[in-house]
């Protein structure tokens, strides 16, 4: 009621009508919070939950994200109800990042022009305002080290940029720890790895492997200072560069990690393995200390591998976790799959790139630590912290089905959904689009969450599953060690899932954010060179390079002309825009393989 007073006392239009000792709003206007997503407005209304009101961006008249408007609603018969808006009620106090763009300043997320602004920046400066009021210039847009700073402000990040706060590592209470310094524990990782989370033992006479994980919550206490940082950040963030760590280095790359010939505290689990039926017949979890023998990288391994000597440890444990791999994948899918890596120069420009492809050594410790995962699951009941991934819905099967049709490749819905994508990926190997057909079925899937109550895992075929083996990385890992040790289950365990769910999600888009960036960097120094790609989306015209010198970077096709999904092609770069991280290019040819 006060906020129409105020409006029909200041109004310079007949927004409010004062009738029979009451405020009421004209029908032609409404009140309500502005949503900005994806780069649309959308008005919400208390009272109208299910309605929802367009705004142009244009039409925003200096209004941000959760500010409360007053809006002229703009009736169109034949299309969507719009409106814009006419006041700013309650200002959200937003800190927005902006930049300044022949003479104008814009938005760095939206582009949005801002009207009435009380300062001013050189071209190209990139800054944080708040209230139209000048916080501070971040950097210039022509400057590549302010990327990160883009990414870390977009995503309400930026106190990574300082260092971690003040904290006081406690010392670890004593605790009757299992010896465990003569077993030959080792780690594989990447060959640039600091952190390291697991080692991993296989007692060949016995048949039982051991799981050793860094032990964080020996040293971050529930509730502590250090544990609300840690709470807050949620995950570690691994750029081309560098990692902006969860925990500070002190634990992250020292005393929580498994480094070799240091003895660290760990949380063990040795499972007896059952390996003709492939399944854990006991496991045994324990807190211990550990000694890491050797630290070894992926390809190192690899190369032992590839010799094929039966006689050698990480032959014959590979051959285990294989029989593993193959029971699991009854129920449980195998995606081709390949990470693009960002190099970068020491500018912080793109300069070329790695591919990271599963390889036997990935294989052998990803089958060692979904054993741990799973056990993990297994001792907790109903309630928890959960990994679910849910299976996909019908509608997303049968669009899969028809994206697929279209390529000539011929697949039916079978009984199940679990029967059906692998049937998809049969007949995808007929003609040679396995890596393609899978990123499809990828695109497909429901995205994984955390949940406090047990469900199962889709893609994997487990039906539970936690993350136990990440604690230094992950802070889903140090609750679920928590609530192994003590029993006791967080009050606001639901709330913790939610938070670090939302928080990975957010993360995942940083990340992409900044690469994308680098690669619109890049490809504005090489507007008209050609490249080849292949056509990743059919709706909007959509290239993905696919070339020696650049790989993973987006291009929209201005003379897209209905070419096929995954067709080969040249493009011509014709524009880049570093701000909103768009690429326009245009088709000159097709490529035959």
């Amino acid at each position: 009621m006060e906020q129409l007073e105020n409006i029909y006392k200041n109004q310079t239009k007949d927004i409010v009508k004062y009738i029979d000792g009451k405020y009421k709003l004209n029908s032609r206007y409404k009140i309500g919070k502005i949503i900005l997503s994806n780069n649309n407005a959308i008005l919400e209304m208390k009272d109208r939950e299910s309605q929802k009101i367009f705004i142009d961006l244009d039409q925003l008249n200096g209004a941000y994200h959760n500010d409360i408007v007053v809006t002229q609603v703009i009736f169109h018969p034949k299309g969507k109800t719009k409106a814009k808006v006419i006041d700013v009620l309650e200002s959200a106090n937003n800190k927005i990042l902006v930049y300044k763009r022949d003479n104008s300043i814009y938005t760095v997320k939206e582009h949005l022009c801002l009207t009435n602004v009380k300062f001013e920046l050189n071209d190209n400066d990139v800054a944080v305002v708040e209230k139209n009021s000048l916080v501070k210039i971040i950097g210039n847009i022509k400057d590549p080290k302010i990327d990160e700073k883009i990414s870390l402000y977009l995503y309400g990040e930026e106190y990574r940029l300082n260092s971690y706060s003040t904290v006081d590592i406690e010392q670890p209470k004593q605790t009757n720890r299992i010896d465990l310094t003569h077993l030959d524990f080792c780690t594989i990782d990447p060959a640039t790895a600091k952190d390291h989370d697991d080692a991993i033992y296989f007692d060949e006479e016995n048949s039982e492997l051991y799981v050793a994980i860094a032990d964080v919550s020996s040293y971050v206490q529930e509730g502590s200072s250090l544990d609300k940082e840690a709470y807050k950040r949620a995950f570690s963030i691994y750029l081309p560069t560098k990692v902006l760590p969860m925990l500070p280095f002190e634990l992250s790359a020292d005393l929580c990690s498994l480094v070799p010939n240091k003895h660290r505290n760990s949380f063990v689990f040795q499972m007896k393995l059952d390996v003709s039926k492939t399944k854990v017949v006991s496991s045994k979890l324990f807190e211990a200390i550990i000694e890491s023998k050797n630290k070894y990288s992926y390809e190192y391994i690899d190369e032992v591998l590839e010799k094929e000597d039966q006689s050698n440890y990480f032959t014959k444990l590979y051959n285990i976790t294989k029989r593993f791999r193959k029971s699991r994948l009854k129920k449980g899918f195998d995606f081709r799959s390949e990470e693009i890596r960002l190099k970068l120069d020491d500018d912080e420009n793109y300069k070329s790139y790695s591919l990271e492809i599963s390889s036997p050594s990935h294989s052998l410790v990803e089958e060692c630590m979904l054993l741990a995962n799973q056990e993990a699951a297994k001792k907790l009941k109903r309630y928890g912290i959960f990994r679910v991934h849910e299976e996909p819905s019908t509608t997303k099967i049968k669009k899969l089905l028809d994206d697929i049709n279209e390529l000539g490749i011929k697949a039916k819905l079978k009984e199940d959904i679990h029967s059906t994508i692998l049937e998809v990926q049969k007949q995808s190997r007929l003609v040679g689009l396995e890596a393609e057909i899978d990123q499809l079925i990828i695109q497909s899937q429901q995205q994984a969450y955390y949940s406090n109550i047990k469900n199962e895992h889709f893609g994997l075929g487990f039906s539970n599953y936690s993350h136990f083996t990440s604690p230094i990385r992950r802070y889903s890992d140090l609750v679920l060690h928590r609530i192994l040790k003590t029993k006791n289950i967080p009050e606001n365990i639901e709330e913790i899932c939610e938070k670090i769910s939302d928080t990975e999600r957010k993360i995942n888009n940083l990340v992409w954010d900044y690469e994308d960036r680098k690669y619109a960097r890049y490809l504005d120094k090489n507007i008209g060179k050609n490249y080849i790609g292949k056509i990743v989306d059919t709706d909007n015209g959509i290239v993905k390079l696919d070339d020696r010198k650049i790989k993973g970077a987006r291009v929209y096709v201005e003379n897209y002309s209905g070419e096929k999904l995954f067709t080969k092609v040249e493009i011509k770069i014709t524009k880049s825009d570093i701000i909103s991280k768009k690429v326009i290019g245009s088709i000159i040819g097709l490529v035959k393989d």
